[in-house]
């Protein structure tokens, strides 16, 4: 095979070498712009994993890699004065140039042909020349053959909202370090780090709009780094700041990351003859990872070792192999994208975790990608995580003499006058087995049973405040006193026998009402007996299958109200410890909120101010009459996900609105609004939401979606993205869920209900008889 490589950095030099590794007979060359072993940059950085890659790809480059890297375990956060240090996250620093010289040097070898100081642009005509089977596009970040080809490849590149500089010192630093100072413009961050004996990267980030406040755009390179010494000094130890880029005049050293995803990685270009070539993105063309996760150079070399591993794979079927490549490393690409868009919008909002204090700020950091969780930083440092789980237990008001290491989801939480045991919440789930609006048995067992699991709080599915306001005939309701009593009875359970407290989620089904229970077909009208439904305007959930709710006049929204008041009145009375209004999932008073569902022109629609003046008004009734001693939270939808929708910016004004109106914790629950939404799932994905609510609008929150381990609430809670977590389909899968997990990861002393010990010990004594009697057995 004849292969041309366009680009000289790490993913062509590599996939060139691997590839006359694997077969001498291949004709292999690397076309590079740049002078021979003449590179630019400071230090790059990857992981230990992605060495053990190299060396089994090639043992001869990678020892030699070795032996020039330097190596470091720890990572130094410097914060508001302080600095704090975690252990065993195993980096690995080379010099930019020192990597590429040593992978030029075995390129020439084993006989990888290197054409320097030619500027490649016209791929086809390089094909031509070189008689080429495939093209291997290397071409980097600005690649010209991404762009000749986009019809293709489909690229999509988000420029990221910080300015950085990538500029060395002499400075030495015995950790990867990160070091925060906040100016009167706002924030800058140095990510420092050694790559060679002497040497260090040290890269300068800020956003945009303080560099520009700062005075940075109008410097010179001299005065924009002599503003860099001087804001960092306290770590530079009197070293200048160096930059290598010379030939770039006053500020255009300083450039906004653009992340690119490709929605192709391979385009088959015809060429005179007949003949059709593969033309490969490889590398920072075809993807970026911002630099904070440090994975760059590990992608572009793990491309080049997955291209050459299809080849093999696909004995030389070059359309199969390159079909499996792309199918492969899309997806491994995509993964370590995902976690670098969390680290980049991690630092492009520090200021959002400004008021953490320094051990939280530095857990907050250490786990912004979401790669690395609670447990995992366990395995990594200990000594450090169990520091900070003391810290935290602390912080929470354990009592004295308790306030031991434990895990963040088992620490204590208060609300007004109710104290929760941990921070689990059982989520509000419908069930559908009410008659009448009246809760039976079903709902005794279903609720007590997950009070006695061990969660904290245990919430009703949205209980409805008229007939006319049930999702189904299924629903629960609170409109009159025979439901009052059947909840009274279950409340009654829930404190004699656990520690639990109880919650009622209050709602009105909106034009998502009047259907049939969700095994009967989710969202269908009912086939007879339909009642009328009302919204905020006149829009059917599904056109063409819906009903036609009416748009709300003002009588009706006074009546709408009073029936919140009622309900609200009732489960005081019932003896309910917490309070929910439901202000999310296209139901009524979502309806109102959303722009999406408000088409009103007059003073309850347009603005999102109009748009709130409803729901406010009913929340602001139903405060005034649930006790003042107890809890009241709202669920919003935090993003429509549909364009047009409230978004997580809208989320966070919605949340001030109500923060200002009384409400203590904001439910962050997002999506159901519209048929047309498109939601990006995953763990935790809704988590996000929940860290922007809390920490900008400065409002305790509830995460909740996607969240099914104990790990899951630890990083959750100890990060400070949020104070609660809710779980639902967990506990539907098991009722102790809380138990189990606290458990699972050793802290079942903390969790068990006092009236579950003596099982508990049996429970102990049967598994250690059982772990003496255990013998080998065969598979």
């Amino acid at each position: 095979m004849k292969v041309v490589c366009i680009g000289g950095g790490p993913a062509g030099l590599y996939f060139g070498l691997l590839m006359k590794l694997t077969d001498a007979g291949h004709d292999v060359t690397v076309v590079e712009r740049n002078r021979p072993y003449d590179t630019f940059g400071w230090g790059v950085v990857f992981s230990d994993a992605t060495l053990e890659n190299l060396k089994e790809a090639d043992p001869v480059s990678a020892i030699q890699i070795s032996d020039a890297f330097n190596h470091w375990d720890d990572i130094a956060i410097h914060y508001k004065g302080r600095s704090l240090r975690s252990s065993g996250h195993g980096f690995i620093g080379i010099g930019r140039k020192k990597l590429l010289n040593i992978l030029q040097a075995r390129c020439e070898e084993i006989g990888v042909k290197l054409v320097f100081e030619t500027d490649v642009a016209d791929d086809q005509a390089i094909a031509e020349k070189y008689g080429a089977d495939l093209i291997i596009a290397s071409d980097g970040l600005n690649s010209r053959i991404r762009t000749r080809y986009a019809a293709t490849y489909k690229p999509d590149i988000d420029t990221r909202q910080c300015r950085f500089v990538w500029l060395g010192t002499r400075q030495t630093f015995d950790a990867f370090t990160f070091a925060f100072v906040q100016t009167e413009h706002g924030w800058f961050q140095a990510h420092a780090y050694q790559y060679e004996p002497g040497m260090s990267t040290f890269i300068v980030e800020t956003l945009d709009e303080t560099w520009k406040a700062a005075g940075l755009e109008t410097m010179s390179q001299e005065e924009g780094i002599a503003y860099c010494e001087r804001l960092f000094a306290p770590w530079l130890g009197g070293n200048a700041l160096i930059s290598n880029a010379g030939h770039l005049r006053g500020s255009a050293i300083w450039i906004r990351f653009p992340r690119v995803i490709c929605d192709a990685w391979v385009h088959h270009q015809p060429l005179p003859g007949g003949r059709t070539v593969p033309v490969v993105l490889m590398g920072d063309a075809a993807h970026t990872a911002h630099f904070s996760i440090g994975s760059g150079t590990k992608l572009a070399l793990e491309d080049a070792i997955e291209l050459n591993r299809s080849i093999l794979a696909c004995n030389n079927d070059l359309a199969a192999a390159l079909a499996h490549y792309q199918d492969v490393r899309s997806v491994e690409v995509l993964k370590i994208q995902n976690a670098a868009r969390n680290s980049t919008e991690w630092f492009e909002n520090v200021a959002r975790y400004a008021g953490f204090e320094p051990e939280q700020f530095a857990y907050s950091l250490l786990t912004r990608s979401q790669r690395i969780s609670h447990e995992n930083l366990r395995l990594r440092d200990a000594s450090w995580l169990e520091g900070y789980e003391r810290w935290m237990a602390d912080m929470a008001g354990t009592p004295a003499g308790n306030a031991g290491s434990r895990p963040p989801m088992l620490t204590p939480y208060t609300v007004r006058g109710i104290r929760l045991k941990n921070r689990i919440v059982v989520s509000p789930m419908a069930m559908y087995s009410s008659v009448d609006g009246v809760p039976g048995d079903f709902h005794l067992v279903h609720l007590g049973a997950r009070a006695m699991g061990g969660a904290a709080l245990v919430m009703v599915e949205m209980t409805c405040v008229s007939p006319e306001a049930r999702i189904t005939p299924g629903c629960p309701g609170l409109w009159n006193d025979q439901q009052a009593a059947a909840f009274k009875r279950i409340v009654d359970f829930v404190h004699g026998n656990s520690d639990a407290r109880i919650g009622i989620q209050l709602g009105h089904a909106g034009r998502k009402g009047s259907t049939r229970v969700s095994w009967e077909g989710t969202d269908m009208p009912l086939p007879e007996g339909n009642w009328p439904l009302l919204s905020a305007s006149a829009l059917p959930y599904i056109d063409g299958v819906s009903q036609t709710p009416q748009a709300m006049t003002r009588d009706q929204m006074e009546s709408v109200r009073d029936g919140f008041v009622a309900a609200a009145v009732r489960a005081a009375e019932a003896g309910f410890d917490w309070l929910e209004l439901h202000c999310a999932h296209g139901y009524l008073l979502s309806s109102f909120i959303s722009p999406l569902t408000n088409q009103r022109d007059d003073e309850y629609g347009g603005s999102l101010d109009n748009r709130l003046r409803y729901p406010l008004e009913v929340f602001a009734a139903v405060r005034a009459v649930w006790p003042e001693h107890l809890p009241m939270s709202v669920r919003i939808s935090a993003h429509d996900w549909v364009d047009g929708g409230i978004t997580a910016d809208d989320a966070v004004e919605i949340a001030r609105r109500f923060k200002a109106a009384g409400t203590d914790m904001v439910d962050c629950s997002s999506g159901q609004v519209s048929k047309a939404e498109q939601p990006v799932y995953g763990r935790m994905y809704q988590t996000p939401f929940s860290d922007r609510v809390r920490n900008e609008a400065q409002i305790p929150t509830i995460a909740v979606g996607a969240i099914f381990e104990a790990d899951h609430v630890n990083s959750i809670i100890a990060s400070g993205r949020a104070d609660l977590c809710a779980l639902a389909r967990p506990h539907l899968a098991d009722a102790s869920w809380t138990l189990r997990e606290s458990a699972r990861i050793g802290a079942s002393d903390v969790a068990w209900p006092r009236q579950y010990f003596p099982a508990k010990r049996q429970l102990e004594t049967n598994f250690e008889r059982a772990a003496a009697y255990a013998q080998p057995v065969g598979k």
